[in-house]
């Protein structure tokens, strides 16, 4: 099949466009050209920028494929050019969009059928934590509106994998790896996260299969202690979120860690059931962790949790107990 992916140069595309060729299929990628990527070389990579409305989209005219894969579309502006522009020269669009469309991220677990969040206004185009999620929710409606029945939205969770360039989920296997006492929270609170590369072949899938509809994408539920006993932890200070706030330290300040009960706590319970029931598969959390390590060790991330500062929040919860 003739596939074309809008963006597809950082991590999510980057996995799909690998399953994509990996599939067999022909695939083209529009992007602005900003990230170089080492992507396959059958991969046909033309420039454009919807930004610029469909002007921008000039390098696809008088093409069609049998699909489109939108990895990229976070504004209204964006995703309407293209969504409109190729009405009638993809047979299926798919809309990588995201769990922080949804409401009431204090749900257990998240569904598909979960209340939105108000949709922002097509002139927004400002990407901000604030706006990320509205816009978003604008985003779905607009290919849902375009296509109908021709259009299957994805709402993928925390994302990882090799490439994973945020510096959130690699820390821990990093830092397991650099050894020492480990600051860890909430043993029994939960970290769920998506391989990037389930996401790419579960695309893969709904090409391939011409399946539609609404699919959270994510992957298994480990409690932070299993989680850190995976990546063989040896020494792991456990604390607790109220604990940190009595010595004047968020719980964000350790990385992907979210309290059962907090304002977005259902967040790492997103029910993945209807994308399994339509073919999604999944990685070992065990491999994904090896194998976004391997990939950390030739990359220079910065994590905001730096050494000095965890012996600094070490040092006072000790005192505190």
């Amino acid at each position: 099949m003739q596939i074309l992916v809008l963006g597809g140069a950082r991590l999510v595309g980057r996995h799909i466009v690998e399953a994509l060729v990996a599939g067999g299929h022909e695939v083209t990628m529009l992007s602005r050209g900003q990230t170089q990527a080492d992507l396959p070389a059958a991969v046909e990579r033309l420039l454009g920028d919807r930004n610029d409305g469909v002007a921008g989209l000039s390098a696809l005219a008088g093409r069609s494929w049998d699909a489109c894969v939108d990895v990229s579309g976070y504004t209204p502006r964006q995703v309407r050019a293209s969504a409109e522009f190729l009405k009638g020269r993809v047979g299926r669009y798919v809309f990588i969009s995201t769990v922080s469309v949804y409401a009431e991220q204090n749900r257990h677990p998240i569904l598909e059928t979960d209340p939105l969040l108000p949709p922002a206004a097509e002139d927004v185009t400002e990407v901000t934590g604030e706006t990320y999620g509205p816009l978003k929710v604008t985003c779905e409606a607009i290919v849902q509106e375009v296509y109908e029945d021709a259009c299957t939205i994805l709402r993928p969770q925390l994302v990882t994998g090799p490439h994973d360039y945020t510096p959130r989920y690699p820390y821990w296997p990093d830092r397991v790896a650099r050894g020492g006492t480990i600051l860890a929270a909430g043993k029994d609170d939960f970290i769920q996260v998506i391989d990037a590369r389930d996401i790419g072949q579960f695309v893969v899938k709904v090409i391939q299969d011409d399946i539609g509809g609404l699919f959270n994408l994510s992957g298994p539920r480990l409690t932070w202690e299993e989680f850190l006993t995976l990546l063989d932890a040896v020494d792991v200070f456990w604390t607790t979120p109220e604990h940190l706030e009595q010595v004047g330290v968020n719980f964000y300040e350790l990385p992907v860690y979210l309290p059962a009960n907090s304002e977005q706590g259902g967040i790492m319970e997103v029910s993945n059931e209807r994308a399994r029931a339509a073919g999604l598969t999944l990685t070992a959390p065990l491999k994904t962790a090896q194998d976004t390590r391997e990939w950390s060790k030739t990359t220079d991330l910065t994590y905001s949790l730096t050494p000095e500062r965890e012996a600094e929040i070490l040092t006072l919860l000790r005192g505190r107990h």
